[in-house]
Parts: structure tokens; C-alpha cells; sequence
């Protein structure tokens, strides 16, 4: 059996591929994750999932791995992992009441086979008042997610709708990634 390597550090990512019930390993990319902000997002975040399963296949190449990477955007603004508390504060504040886009690129690449796509949600806010910004920053649980959330967690109660894979939101299509996977003949 091939050996799958997830290229993630990301808690979150290794407990959804848990989920499709297949071994793997865990070997975060070592790249730089810089985007063109100013070209089309979706291919911008698919390329970037695609630059990560090709460094750790370069270093593994009788394995297949999975690159993945999300990305929060409203009005074109890429909001990314909060610097701070106040970053987030900011971040929350933009998505209160609105509607934003996630975007997860996926790339499952081995030496015989790549294949990458993107999953593209929408997740709308309710109005938030800056007590409940500032109470839900305190938590800490904005400070490593991409756009100051975490759709599984507290922040599950200032969501109103989700158009779009909730699994995608949280970082990693798990529909997507396991149909993919049956198509290795490995697996």
C-alpha cells in the first residue's frame, strides 16, 4: 500500500482525513505560502495547495500526498490568521452581518497521478455586537484560523448560513479528498 502524506500542520485538517478512515502520515510543507492577492483566488489557493503536495512528494516520491490550504476573503479582502487580538477584533467586525467566501484548494499528487480542485463556500455572520467581538476573541480560538473563526466551534453561534461544504470551511473537503483517494489504486 502506497504511503498518504498529509502536508499539513493543521489540527484540524489531520482530524477531518481521520475521518475517510485511511492511515497517513502528517509532513507539513516547508514552502513559502505567499499568493498574488490581485490574481484569481481560486486558482491562486489551488496553486498553493498544489506547490505544497509537490515539495513533500519531492522528499517522499513513492508516496501520495495531499496539499491543502483556506482561505477567508470578503469583498476581496483575504483575511488570513489574525496577528493579535486586536487583528481578529478587526477581522470579526468586517464579517459581522455580511457574507463571506471560503476557499480551499486541494491537491492529491503522486508520481502517477495529481489531481487539484477547489471547494468555494459561503458562510453568512449575524450582527455582532462589539461586546460579543471582544468576548469571543478572549477565547482565543480566533488566534489560528483563517479569518478569526472556527465555523466547528464558538464561533458555530454567530452563524446564520452556510451555503457550500461545511467540512471545506473547516479546511479540508473530506467528500472531495476520499473520492479522489478510491481512484488510487492503492486504495
Amino acid at each position: 500500500m502506497k504511503t498518504l502524506i498529509l502536508a499539513s500542520q493543521s489540527p484540524r485538517r489531520r482530524e477531518l482525513l481521520e475521518k475517510c478512515g485511511i492511515p497517513f502520515e502528517v509532513c507539513p510543507a516547508d514552502i513559502d505560502e505567499t499568493i498574488n492577492e490581485k490574481g484569481y483566488l481560486p486558482d491562486e489557493i489551488r496553486m498553493l495547495a498544489e506547490r505544497k503536495a509537490r515539495s513533500v512528494l519531492e522528499k517522499n516520491p513513492t508516496a501520495a500526498v495531499i496539499g491543502s490550504d483556506t482561505i477567508v476573503v470578503i469583498d476581496n479582502e483575504i483575511l488570513g490568521k489574525p496577528k493579535d487580538k486586536k487583528d481578529a477584533v478587526r477581522m470579526l467586525k468586517r464579517l459581522s452581518g455580511h457574507t463571506h467566501q471560503v476557499i480551499t484548494g486541494i491537491c492529491i499528487m503522486s508520481s502517477m497521478r495529481e489531481y487539484s480542485n477547489v471547494s468555494i463556500s459561503e458562510v453568512t455572520f449575524a450582527d455582532l455586537d462589539d461586546q460579543e467581538i471582544e468576548k469571543y476573541a478572549d477565547t482565543e480560538e480566533p488566534m489560528d484560523k483563517a479569518g478569526a473563526y472556527a465555523v466547528q466551534g464558538i464561533a458555530s453561534r454567530y452563524i446564520t448560513r452556510i451555503h457550500g461544504d461545511y467540512y471545506s470551511i473547516m479546511g479540508l473537503p473530506v467528500s472531495m479528498v476520499y473520492e479522489e483517494l478510491k481512484k488510487l489504486s492503492s486504495y
